[in-house]
């Protein structure tokens, strides 16, 4: 069986050398590879984080993506069922359709994930700024704090989507400042905040902002991923695509800003980030992590939930993963961000 396996290995390596040739441009020049100081990792290699208050045993978190819609429930029950086997934190997508009490029976079920996650594992709601901004207005502030405490969620995840809500044809138009907005609501709400944005990051200035807010953390939602302003316009069906959808910040220039802003106030420490927007797979996120001055997981939705309808191909998805991310903590040293030029 041996002499069998050798001889199959051997007629491999003859027949696909060709096509595993590479060239200088293809290297990924972000790590230092260090082959020398390591055994193999195994299934008891420590990738756990305290995050948000909570140990997930590895540092990814699906990010907010869907419900109230068709086939929302089976993804979400997927992705919940995900978190529980393999310790991960998760955000909902938008609970908007839950405000209306009268589609709590249709709906409600889309987003009740609690029971399939445990109690150990951090889960958010998530609700736009608009909604934020016109339950506060109206003084309906409890109307938040109930949301979280129905689906018996750690905290509110918000977000910032202006430009969005723009070119959405149905869209709502903000009255007042985002900030002001969430000034308002950090007054008001119980629970736990994240704040973040959807497709194209933020600049300095909003990022300080938020940092010296009482909030638990920041996703990124940089450019680089799905940008919900393009969505809106490609859902008019124009040909005619407004410049605007191609604004914003990376994941990696938003990671320095963030550690320049942390020089400045060793203070914003204690808020914890989600990397997100353009993040493929866990080199990149490895890279943005080992750079990053703040504690951090690596957020993905459009990866998760292209897996998300069959549970064995996503748990798959996963595995490979959490693999790829314990090999690079073996044997990888990420270079530093400001030393590079960043395109991920």
């Amino acid at each position: 069986m041996v002499d069998k396996l050798q001889e199959t290995r051997k007629l491999d390596h003859i027949e696909m050398a060709l096509l595993a040739q590479t060239n200088r441009q293809e290297v990924d020049w972000r790590f230092y590879y260090e082959p020398l100081f390591s055994p193999h990792p195994d299934v008891l290699t420590d990738l756990s984080v305290q995050f948000l208050g909570k140990k997930c045993k590895a540092p990814f978190w699906i990010s907010s993506m869907t419900g109230g819609v068709g086939p929302a429930r089976h993804i979400n029950q997927n992705l919940a069922r995900l978190c529980r086997e393999f310790g991960l934190g998760m955000g909902l997508g938008s609970c908007r359709v839950l405000l209306d009490e009268k589609n709590n029976e249709t709906y409600f079920n889309d987003f009740n994930l609690r029971p399939l996650l445990g109690a150990d594992l951090p889960f958010y709601a998530n609700l736009g700024i608009a909604q934020v901004e016109d339950l506060l207005i109206q003084g309906q502030h409890e109307k938040l704090n109930d949301l979280v405490a129905r689906l018996d969620a750690d905290g509110l995840i918000v977000h910032i989507n202006p430009l969005q809500e723009w070119f959405q044809t149905e869209g709502d138009r903000l009255k007042q400042s985002p900030i002001k907005t969430l000034t308002h609501l950090c007054a008001a709400f119980k629970y736990k905040i994240i704040i973040k944005e959807v497709g194209q990051g933020m600049g300095p200035k909003s990022l300080k902002a938020l940092l010296e807010l009482p909030i638990a953390g920041i996703e990124l939602g940089a450019f680089g991923g799905t940008n919900f302003t393009k969505l809106e316009q490609l859902r008019v069906r124009t040909d005619v695509m407004q410049p605007l959808s191609k604004v914003g910040h990376t994941a990696p220039e938003m990671v320095t800003m963030l550690n320049s802003l942390l020089k400045a106030n060793p203070t914003f420490q204690e808020k914890q980030i989600i990397i997100s927007g353009g993040i493929e797979n866990s080199l990149d996120g490895y890279f943005l992590r080992s750079n990053l001055s703040f504690t951090s997981v690596i957020g993905q939705a459009k990866n998760f939930l292209n897996h998300a309808e069959n549970y064995e191909e996503l748990k798959k998805f996963t595995e490979d993963q959490i693999s790829t991310l314990k090999i690079a903590q073996t044997y990888l040293v990420a270079k530093s961000i400001v030393d590079q030029e960043v395109s991920l």
